[in-house]
């Protein structure tokens, strides 16, 4: 029979057990007077196809999330191998987090990072308070897609690249 750890509140432990699960990570963005503001973001999923939704989780203690929900258009970029910079420098506390990463816009001011894997221009669709985090709805208004560019992959605290990834077909 499999026996557990009782989980004794440790916040390391709780982040050593996520770890586990490897994830992709998205930058979500949006320009705010003409100037890219944005953030890199772990816990990104596919919600739904008929709405097109997907969603993210957000740090309630964010201070980049509540300038970012008052856009009327968000920019998901799914973060490709060789990003592994840009996904730091957007995880920064502070300074400039753009420092380096090529970006462009669409006219609804939804802010993309070139050389993602995936493109989405999303409107926040809803928000559902959880714990330490607010999960965001985001209904999906355009696409694009690199299937044959990998992905930036999250695992054990550390970036890694995916091995023998075959193009989608």
């Amino acid at each position: 029979m499999l026996e557990l750890e009782e989980w004794d509140r440790d916040p390391a432990a709780l982040r050593r057990t996520f770890a586990c699960f490897p994830s992709g990570v998205v930058a979500v963005c949006a320009a705010v007077d003409g100037a890219p503001v944005g953030m890199a973001v772990s816990s990104f999923t596919s919600v739904s196809v008929d709405p097109p939704m997907v969603s993210v989780c957000v740090q309630t203690i964010s201070t980049t999330w509540p300038t970012l929900c008052l856009r009327p258009r968000l920019g998901i970029s799914v973060l490709a191998e060789g990003h592994d910079e840009a996904c730091r420098n957007l995880s920064r506390k502070a300074g400039d987090r753009f420092a380096g990463i090529e970006w462009e816009q669409t006219a609804d001011g939804a802010v993309f990072v070139h050389g993602a894997t995936a493109w989405l221009d999303c409107s926040v669709d809803g928000v559902v308070p959880a714990g330490d985090h607010t999960i965001v709805l985001l209904e999906i208004r355009g696409l694009r897609a690199s299937p044959d560019v990998a992905p930036l992959v999250f695992h054990g605290s550390r970036f890694h690249a995916l091995t023998g990834l075959a193009p989608a077909s």
